[in-house]
């Protein structure tokens, strides 16, 4: 596993793998994984100037890492860096299992048809989740401007970080009810792996919240069992 994108996410990774993988062994036994955690601020330098090459060569590299180590697939514990995702894929020796293609195949087993997508802006504003997201039917809902800035400015520079606040709960949570009420969305993507950490309640409002941190960590036990 590719971690350190956030430290925060990472810790909850570890926790939700391991727990989940005792519940499906039930032997008592624990899952042998690796980590590798990269410096966040060299893929987000690398994003923020569009330098989206830089952000395969780095990524790859550290996932040549795991491969070397003996690792049989890998994830990245992350949405953004997903960006690159196929250009990674095609770069490295080992299967990657997608947090977006997860995501999506999640979605579609609940029936959810309209959905709010919530994330860092790179995340809301690419096109990595809609194009996996289309070919499924299922349309996606992004904040309107004012509340993109507001809700990549608390993930940058809060969650990140390990700041959950109670007023930034509060204000997530307006933004996700007004989206119900103005746009109709019948659930929440939350496409950035700290936002569960502050938004944990599986729904809002009758609106679900699904969390892409855990619907990786369970792709990652499934294939760990397979």
């Amino acid at each position: 596993m590719i971690g350190g994108v956030g430290p925060e996410s990472t810790v909850e990774y570890y926790r939700t793998i391991v727990a989940l993988y005792r519940e499906r062994v039930g032997d008592g036994s624990y899952p042998q994984f690796i980590i590798n955690s990269v410096d966040l601020k060299k893929p987000v330098d690398l994003i923020t100037a569009n330098d989206l090459a830089g952000v395969t060569r780095y990524l790859a590299e550290e996932i040549q890492k795991l491969a070397r180590a003996g690792a049989d697939f890998g994830l990245i514990a992350a949405n953004t860096p997903h960006v690159v995702f196929a250009e990674v894929q095609a770069a490295v020796p080992i299967p990657l299992i997608s947090i977006v293609e997860a995501t999506c195949a999640a979605v579609k087993k609940r029936g959810l048809k309209r959905l709010a997508l919530f994330g860092t802006r790179f995340t809301m504003q690419g096109t990595f989740y809609s194009e996996v997201f289309a070919r499924e039917g299922i349309e996606l809902v992004i904040p309107d401007p004012s509340d993109q800035e507001y809700i990549h400015d608390k993930y940058m520079n809060e969650l990140v970080l390990g700041k959950f606040l109670t007023e930034t709960r509060a204000g997530l949570l307006d933004i996700v009810d007004r989206l119900k009420a103005e746009r109709e969305t019948d659930g929440v993507i939350l496409a950035g792996t700290e936002l569960p950490l502050i938004l944990r309640d599986a729904t809002h409002h009758g609106v679900p919240l699904l969390d892409t941190m855990r619907i990786h960590a369970e792709a990652a036990v499934a294939e760990m069992l397979s």
